[in-house]
């Protein structure tokens, strides 16, 4: 097969290239570009995901020359700043939390990458990244499904929950049955020059303020029974389940458990007030049949999170409530909620 690899420059989406190219495929190399160099960010304290990339694009080129494979450069800037930034923006503003991975691989990724592609006249017949996870088609059910990743601590399964069914079709997924130490093996052994590069830290390593570029707006830190505490700048400057940076005195620790955006409130309280025995989600994408019953799984709220029991019933036609066998801190509005059975993803939302 004619593969497509879209490639950041790091060790995980070369040996992906590596792999498919050893598996006797047509590999070309795709890597997007999406940092706007007329565009002012500040205080970068390390290399996330969104920072200056041109050393990840020559990464990428070098490595597609030392796999005897051409490689394209896609300029997905603007898409990137409508459907990320943009969105980034909105809801911090309104009192939520985004979770930009997610939407970049949706409509980003696994979207504008390979259909700006074709759109330049390259013909293909799969997408690959170099995530950790894995798919697979069910036969009884006719769906594809995602899966987690043979390695626990680099799995990203939770960020792929959106894609659509047609963009699953069309992917490949070659480092989901890897571990973490095997691909820089793998990568040392080819020679890449990317074996030991690190990882991207998270989406921005700078301060939140260059990229919301919000005017400061005083306002209160209140308790749940709406005693004053302190004062802020700006409710976006907090999100659910945050005790750092408060700036607050107190007996004992203090969380973020609540935003009031019209009032410009952030709503403090300690740790027993920071749980959460339900949730409800809506905007779901589902890898099986949307359920027509209550029904019983796991769920994450958070990438990192080891997945918990949960009940799921339904509110409305695309509105879920999630009951959690035992409360759960930080469940943040704006982050999603993903849902597993065993290895496979069921499907997610948008928490309420």
């Amino acid at each position: 097969m004619k593969i497509l690899v879209g490639m950041s420059g790091g060790v995980d989406s070369s040996v992906a290239a590596l792999l498919l190219k050893q598996a006797g495929h047509e590999v070309i190399g795709a890597t997007m570009s999406f940092w706007d160099k007329d565009d002012t960010f500040r205080n970068l304290t390390g290399k996330g995901c969104f920072s200056p990339h041109d050393d990840d694009i020559a990464a990428a080129q070098k490595i597609c020359a030392q796999l005897g494979i051409s490689h394209l450069l896609i300029d997905c800037t603007q898409e990137y700043r409508r459907a990320v930034l943009d969105n980034f923006r909105s809801e911090y503003a309104a009192g939520r939390t985004p979770n930009p991975c997610v939407i970049c691989n949706a409509k980003i990724k696994f979207a504008v990458l390979p259909q700006a592609a074709r759109h330049q006249g390259l013909e293909f017949d799969k997408f690959a990244t170099g995530h950790y996870a894995g798919l697979r088609f069910n036969e009884d059910t006719g769906f594809y499904q995602i899966l987690r990743g043979l390695d626990a601590q680099k799995d990203q399964s939770y960020f792929l929950y959106r894609l659509s069914q047609k963009q699953l079709s069309q992917i490949m997924l070659p480092l989901g049955d890897k571990t973490k130490t095997e691909i820089r093996a793998l990568a040392r052994q080819a020679g890449l020059d990317v074996s030991d590069k690190p990882d991207s830290q998270d989406f921005y390593t700078g301060k939140l303020s260059d990229i919301l570029r919000f005017a400061p707006r005083p306002g209160n830190f209140i308790n749940r029974d709406g005693k004053i505490l302190g004062r802020h700048n700006g409710h976006w400057n907090f999100t659910i389940g945050q005790r750092r940076g408060l700036g607050l005195s107190a007996d004992r620790p203090l969380y973020v458990i609540g935003i009031n955006k019209e009032k410009n409130e952030v709503v403090v309280g300690c740790a027993e007030e920071a749980l959460y025995q339900n949730l409800t989600a809506s905007d779901w994408v589902w890898q099986i049949p949307v359920p027509t019953a209550p029904f019983r799984c796991r769920a994450k709220i958070r990438s990192s999170q080891t997945a918990v029991d949960v009940s799921l019933s339904a509110l409305d036609k695309n509105r879920w409530q999630v009951t959690f066998d035992k409360p759960q801190s930080a469940v943040a509005p704006g982050q999603s909620v993903v849902l597993y059975d065993d290895n496979a993803l069921l499907g997610g939302g948008f928490i309420d």
